[in-house]
């Protein structure tokens, strides 16, 4: 939502905007685009007397205890009878319709590969319009409106192979306007309970991987295999779906249906058209049907980057930029804030903030770390500071695999704030390597205790965790002091 404000702004509108305990890094972008932003969701605000309010996924018509409404805002223009609408579908109807939308959707890695893609065609003169949810370290900004690219890109072509076996230089494009989006498969809104990627009607679709998640709005994963093929329902003959071959789900979703050229990535030798890398997530070689493409030398770490990398390079030729163009733009891709971002080094003890919320996504992280340590030769131990705050982990859907998900930690410090359930019980297994603390304050204690010179600490939570990062810089540095 905080994206779409800054689309509304550059499109000349005058915005404000309200929610409860915004952080950065989408508070600074606001404050810096000069949009207000209110806290809470006072009814009081139609004073305000917009054209429009823009609803988020976040308002509800839940009430308090005692009868309430959480959200009188909301209440307040039903009341009134006020126009209003959904953020997915204003940004469709404002800001998408008549442009080429390249749409990247999957459980993880849609930030990052979204921004991937987006430098991709920048570098490449597409001068591309982007929403990402979060700010790609690139551009230094969430969302722009974009513009006409620099050079006219080839008519569309007609494919002549369904399985992407020869399309190695098709270009299948819609004017001159491109707009690269992170297609999230949350619901749109309280009145609106379809995905929000339904709205983008992309014409190139990037599919990274599927597995269940939000355990809050879905109760399988059939139900978001469901969902992620209303998504392919809308991509045209003429439309490119580049999907992850090692993803049984995705296999299933495509089977229920693709009227559009498939393109897969990944290894799978049963592909006609499998885009591969070899070689060390930060130095590979791209090939297609064997064929090498280009060449990848980069700072990220990681095979899910690498496959990212794939997913991007494989979305980008469908627009006409060429492979080689494609590796060349990563070689300068200075990934994402939040993703495996470094917020400072004391006394040789580097501290990291990653936005990894999934236990999938705290595998792969703590797994590429471990990798990328073990290749400089590096014998620094690894601490993971976890916040389960996403609403499956609250829920405790995924406790059972928080520990394996662990794994690759030497010591692992979990904040058990806001849940119902305790973490205590499945980290149990882990014996002393992890402890759980009450509150920030505890945790930070504990951190203290354990940290050693030397020391990598990562610190995992799809929300501000208590500004932990920069408390734990601060203590280091007073305990160096």
């Amino acid at each position: 939502m905080g994206g779409i404000a800054a689309l509304a702004r550059e499109a000349g509108h005058k915005v404000t905007g309200c929610d409860a305990g915004v952080y950065p890094p989408m508070s600074d972008q606001l404050r810096a685009l000069d949009i207000d932003l209110i806290e809470g969701f006072g009814a009081d605000q139609l004073a305000l007397k917009p054209d429009v309010f823009v609803i988020g996924n976040v308002v509800s018509r839940a009430h308090h205890a005692d009868g309430t409404p959480k959200f009188p805002l909301m209440e307040a223009i039903l009341d009134a009878g006020l126009p209003y609408i959904s953020g997915p579908q204003w940004l469709a109807e404002n800001v998408l319709q008549g442009r080429h939308v390249l749409a990247v959707a999957g459980t993880h890695g849609k930030t990052t590969t979204t921004s991937m893609l987006t430098w991709i065609l920048e570098c490449a003169g597409l001068k591309p319009g982007f929403l990402v949810g979060g700010v790609p370290l690139n551009f230094g900004v969430s969302a722009r409106l974009g513009g006409k690219n620099e050079r006219s890109a080839e008519p569309p072509q007609a494919s002549s192979a369904p399985s992407g076996g020869s399309a190695a230089h098709e270009v299948a494009s819609v004017g001159d306007s491109y707009f690269v989006i992170e297609a999230d498969e949350y619901d749109t809104a309280f009145f609106d309970k379809r995905s929000k990627f339904v709205h983008y009607r992309p014409r190139t679709a990037v599919l990274n991987n599927l597995e269940f998640d939000h355990a809050d709005i879905f109760d399988n994963l059939a139900a978001i295999e469901r969902q992620f093929h209303h998504l392919v329902r809308t991509v045209p003959a003429s439309g490119r779906v580049v999907y992850n071959g090692a993803e049984a789900s995705l296999q299933r979703v495509l089977d229920m249906g693709c009227w559009s050229e498939r393109v897969i990535f990944g290894e799978n030798a049963a592909s006609t058209a499998n885009w591969r890398a070899e070689g060390s997530p930060d130095d590979f070689k791209v090939l297609l049907n064997q064929e090498l493409l280009g060449q990848v030398i980069w700072r990220l770490q990681g095979v899910h980057n690498q496959n990212n990398a794939l997913a991007a390079i494989a979305a980008a030729q469908h627009v006409g930029v060429s492979p080689q163009v494609a590796a060349q733009a990563l070689a300068s891709f200075e990934n994402v804030k939040r993703r495996m971002e470094v917020r400072g080094t004391v006394a040789g003890v580097t501290v990291y903030d990653d936005f990894a919320h999934h236990p999938s996504a705290i595998a792969t992280t703590l797994d590429g770390l471990k990798q990328q340590l073990a290749k400089l030769g590096s014998k620094s131990r690894i601490l993971a500071v976890v916040e389960p705050r996403s609403n499956t982990m609250k829920l405790g859907t995924m406790k059972a695999q928080l520990a394996d998900s662990l794994k690759d930690a030497d010591l692992v410090f979990c904040h058990s704030g806001g849940l119902g359930w305790e973490p205590r019980e499945p980290l149990a297994v882990m014996g002393k390597r992890a402890q759980v603390a009450d509150s920030i304050d505890e945790l930070l204690s504990q951190i203290m205790q354990a940290v050693q010179a030397g020391d990598t600490i990562v610190c995992m939570s799809n929300g501000g965790f208590g500004g932990i990062h920069g408390r734990l810089l601060a203590a280091l540095q007073s305990k160096v002091g």
